[in-house]
């Protein structure tokens, strides 16, 4: 069973008081539960924690098996310090088996802990905050600091890590267990919505293949003349200097409200589209390729790869369909009535006729058909899946440039 490490000096554990440290903000009748099979390395860890304050009793299991056994017999044990180096233990299939014995606990992976003493000490340290019952958050050396909070934690959190911008913000990012089921019961079913293509841009951001065009905001191109104005006045301040510090906090938070903005626009953007379709289909744009053309400037605007990285994340996890499509398809060249490849056309032709079956298409729109085809998601009335249907290969196309057929193989062996 479980081993007890005595304190430093001392004889036996840490009495159990059953009362709440207000320094820490941890209840002293919890238990830390260390899982580590080298009795060395697990008495160095006892010595860092003790030394760090911690009023907790801290149990020492040198198998896996044994912490089972533990978690199942002691349901108020708060955090798990677990070495994955155990002979045991297989990666992270070792938290899962923890978690499923102590739901509540917290766990906390070490890799070789008898070298990591200044890491030990952060996790002792991390372990001293909590929300308060006004809603505040208890930070070590730091005290109670108001927090505007942006939405309800769905669990206890685990962690807090406290994050300073360059604009001067302070923002707190909680880990939270979420529930799947909950996060499904947010959305309606997928069953009976449509699927659809976006061919993604620069003067409409987005347009669907159901023909809706979504207009670019274009924060930045907005933003610029405050923004010029803000780093004129940077560039003048001298070096080192309060007013220059004043000054780059300025242009700063300038910058903070763009990237703000499109942040939020992309959400929003994103979580309709997820309401909204049962699958969602887009193209593998390559954006660094393209932030060094001269649209640059416009694509970094944009915020594809934001964009899209908030599409992939939201559709799996409300149970939604996210496909990409390859980069080298051409969608704005092939006809989506005939399936026609058209060949490339210049920016600046929007609209353009196919030569085989004479339909007018609008060059986003087109495009976002051909997106949605590709991918596999279009289909007919009677719910069967859509492909182009063949045609015959142009006259330019047809035969190899490297092997001579018809008339002009004949011609050349007649001549030999």
């Amino acid at each position: 069973m479980a081993d007890r490490l005595p304190r430093t000096g001392e004889r036996g554990t840490v009495p159990r008081q059953g009362s709440a440290d207000p320094r820490w903000g941890l209840d002293a009748t919890a238990v830390l539960l260390l899982v580590e099979d080298d009795a060395g390395d697990a008495l160095l860890v006892r010595e860092v924690l003790v030394d760090s304050g911690l009023p907790m009793e801290v149990t020492w299991c040198k198998s896996l098996a044994e912490a089972r056994v533990f978690l199942d017999a002691t349901p108020y044990a708060v955090c798990v310090l677990l070495d994955l180096h155990l002979p045991d233990t297989h990666g992270l299939s070792a938290v899962r088996l923890v978690r499923d014995a102590a739901p509540d606990a917290a766990v906390v992976v070490l890799t070789g802990v008898a070298e990591n003493e200044a890491g030990l000490a952060a996790v002792a340290a991390n372990a001293r905050w909590k929300i308060t019952g006004a809603g505040r958050l208890l930070l070590p050396k730091i005290g109670e600091v108001k927090v505007r909070w942006s939405r309800r934690l769905p669990s206890v959190p685990s962690s807090v890590t406290v994050i300073r911008d360059a604009a001067g913000r302070f923002f707190a990012s909680f880990v939270v267990a979420s529930d799947p089921d909950a996060d499904l019961a947010r959305m309606p079913g997928a069953e009976g919505l449509p699927s659809v293509g976006i061919d993604l841009g620069l003067t409409h951001f987005a347009v669907l293949s159901d023909g809706t065009k979504i207009d670019s905001p274009r924060f930045l191109r907005r933003a610029e003349k405050k923004l010029k104005k803000a780093q004129r006045e940077l560039s003048r301040k001298q070096k080192r200097s309060k007013n220059r510090e004043k000054a780059r906090l300025k242009v700063a938070r300038a910058h903070a409200q763009v990237a703000d903005a499109r942040r939020e626009f992309h959400h929003q953007l994103s979580t309709q589209l997820i309401r909204e379709n049962q699958a969602v289909a887009v193209e593998d744009l390559a954006v660094k390729a393209l932030a060094r053309t001269r649209l640059g400037k416009s694509v970094h605007d944009a915020g594809w790869a934001q964009f899209l990285a908030m599409l992939e994340y939201k559709a799996q996890r409300y149970a939604r369909v996210f496909v990409k499509v390859g980069r080298f398809e051409p969608p704005s060249q092939v006809c989506s009535a005939c399936g026609v490849k058209d060949g490339p056309k210049p920016l600046h032709v929007r609209t353009w006729t196919c030569t085989h079956c004479g339909t007018v298409h609008d060059r986003d729109h087109n495009a976002a058909k051909n997106v949605k085809q590709a991918a596999g998601l279009a289909v007919t009335a009677c719910r069967a899946q859509v492909r182009p249907e063949l045609v015959p290969a142009q006259r330019e196309e047809a035969g190899s440039h490297g092997i001579h057929t018809g008339t002009r193989a004949v011609q050349r062996h007649s001549t030999q």
